[in-house]
């Protein structure tokens, strides 16, 4: 067997390996299965790609995102792979074509969608090039499509335990970035990989500083944010397809490249669109989540949310899309009230079971605690995927500690007022009971008359949602989703009237619109002089140019890293070339004069 630290050498460009990625390498090209759990920009890839080049016969990768699989194959081409990829997206001459080159050798790496590899057709095509002792391995590269709870479940998946039963001496290997613990069971348990080595790494992705702020005015809050991101590509996902629509037409009337994606949209128009995304610099995808799943590139600088996301998992994995390559990125929030009414509305009205129900609800509250959290944010993110750690010194909370005042008195003047207005009221009417607001509901109803009208009118009305937000998180309070975010008390409820517990609240914090935040992407490039600097400017310039002409996104042909790295090592033989991360010997035999020439002219 070849040496895989040379391939990482030859075809990569990496010098060493990351974190598990040897012993994952070793494991799988020596005949091992593998369950990897990797977050986003950790370097999965590798851990398939290469036991492919060491082992005899191609690597089957399953892949749910025919989008992506073009520029997975162009990344791997650019480095001397022989790969290719197999869907419904090519004409049936192309198919065939690929078809014969698998069937006689002619590749190291096949990507199919898990459909297209379940057809009979091609199980029959597994079927002979087993026979011929052509297979080399079995990934499955987004592993929690299979688990039934997740929110990026494929049907296709569970089937997949078909390769093991007709291929069980293939080593598999099945990776996700995204996946706590019930659903790593069920990976394990629909795919058959009871037998197989775990590796799990830290799920902390130190580069990203999460911000969560509570919504006043949205559009201005996140035009605060995005004020230092001009010219930096991102993505503002949001709940429905109409407010991806107007927040991506407002965005462009801010100057913004903004581009809507959503499920409403026309198959052609979201290919566009994605696309654009990937190829172009700068561009900010506003989108639902249908948008984002294996999204691979790297320089996505912040990740925006004006919608609560439903889960931690999923909240993960879509702030996971920004900061791949390393450098700093920003996960921004801004949640309000309504989101929780929004999403418990849609559990309770779906035709899951009561035993899914109940698991989506208990998501829920963790993505609320996570948003009411006074402590530092990664902390308890990590700890929902049962990793420990301290402070992290890069989030809102850790950076502004909010302050905790005692408020169980105003709780319950909140209670108080739900119960005698007959818990059928929202949020607002209560807010305005307390505060003592005359309008037309409350002339009807009379609640002008009631004890606890107007005995809030300490408070302002932000410090009252969040009252009433931590009461709900704390499952003191629930929002009756069927009659419209009716506010009604639990039975945790009476330990607090009777003053039996104390309640310790998060006082509302304002971080501005206009709050710079603590790097910005010029920060980016500040360990670069003003001649590495120059330097590296035109070698991005240069590597645009490169990527339009063979119409592939600029970061298959090198990432921003490996610019860095020239800018200030200026190379000057094709020998020192090698030195430079991400360049592998095809790189630096299709590109290494032309870039040779542009480091001597500087």
């Amino acid at each position: 067997m070849k040496d895989p630290r040379q391939l990482l050498h030859s075809v990569f460009g990496y010098n060493s390996f990351r974190g598990e990625q040897a012993a994952i390498v070793d494991h799988v090209a020596n005949g091992g299965d593998a369950l990897v759990l990797m977050p986003t920009g950790g370097g999965k890839s590798l851990c398939y790609q290469l036991p492919a080049l060491l082992r005899p016969g191609c690597g089957i990768v399953v892949s749910p995102l025919i989008a992506l699989m073009q520029d997975q194959v162009d990344a791997l081409l650019q480095s001397g792979v022989k790969a290719a990829f197999l869907n419904s997206s090519q004409d049936f001459e192309a198919a065939v074509d690929t078809e014969r080159r698998l069937m006689t050798g002619q590749l190291d790496l096949l990507y199919v969608a898990p459909e297209r590899l379940l057809s009979d057709r091609f199980l029959g095509l597994l079927d002979q090039l087993h026979e011929q002792r052509g297979l080399a391995l079995f990934a499955i590269d987004e592993a929690h499509c299979v688990s039934q709870w997740g929110h990026d479940f494929r049907p296709e998946y569970i089937q997949l335990s078909v390769l093991h039963e007709r291929y069980p001496e293939i080593p598999r290997i099945a990776l996700t970035a995204t996946a706590d613990e019930p659903t790593r069971n069920e990976i394990v348990h629909r795919l058959g990989l009871e037998e197989a080595k775990k590796f799990v790494s830290s799920f902390d992705r130190p580069n990203i500083r999460y911000t969560v702020v509570e919504r006043d005015t949205p559009k201005k809050q996140l035009l605060g944010f995005l004020a230092a991101h001009r010219n930096a590509a991102g993505i503002v996902y949001c709940l429905s397809r109409k407010k991806v629509d107007e927040t991506a037409a407002w965005l462009r009337e801010q100057g913004f490249n903004a581009l809507p994606y959503h499920a409403g949209l026309d198959a052609e128009t979201r290919r566009v669109h994605q696309q654009r995304f990937v190829r172009d610099e700068g561009v900010v995808m506003v989108a639902t989540i249908a948008f984002g799943m294996g999204i691979d590139k790297p320089d996505v600088r912040f990740v925006a949310h004006l919608d609560l996301p439903k889960s931690l998992e999923a909240y993960y994995q879509e702030t996971g899309r920004a900061g791949r390559d390393g450098e700093p990125a920003e996960a921004w929030m801004t949640y309000g009230l309504n989101d929780v009414v929004i999403h418990r509305n849609r559990i309770d009205e779906s035709a899951a079971g009561e035993e899914q129900k109940r698991i989506e609800r208990q998501k829920l509250d963790a993505m609320l605690a996570y948003c009411e959290a006074a402590g530092c944010r990664r902390t308890l993110l990590l700890q929902y995927f049962g990793e420990t750690t301290g402070a992290c010194n890069n989030c809102d909370t850790c950076a502004s500690p909010p302050q905790l005042w005692d408020g169980t008195v105003a709780a319950q003047k909140l209670l108080s007022a739900a119960l005698r207005t007959g818990q059928r009221f929202g949020s607002g009417h209560l807010m305005d009971v307390l505060r003592g607001k005359r309008n037309p509901k409350i002339d009807e109803y009379r609640h002008d008359l009631l004890p606890t009208f107007g005995v809030g009118q300490d408070l302002d009305e932000a410090t009252w949602r969040a009252v009433i937000r931590q009461l709900l998180v704390a499952g003191i309070l629930q929002a009756d989703a069927q009659r419209f975010g009716a506010i009604t008390l639990t039975a945790a409820a009476r330990a607090v009237l009777k003053g039996e517990t104390t309640l310790m609240l998060r006082r509302p914090r304002k971080l501005t619109s206009g709050r710079p935040p603590r790097f910005s992407r010029s920060e980016e490039k500040s360990e670069l002089d003003i001649g590495d600097l120059a330097l590296f400017e035109t070698l991005r310039t240069w590597r645009a140019e490169e990527a339009k002409r063979q119409g592939v996104p600029a970061y298959v042909i090198l990432h921003d890293r490996s610019l860095r790295e020239l800018a200030q090592q200026r190379p000057a033989t094709l020998a020192d070339l090698h030195e430079v991360p991400g360049i592998g010997e095809a790189k630096a035999a299709r590109y290494g004069e032309a870039l040779l020439e542009l480091i001597a002219a500087r």
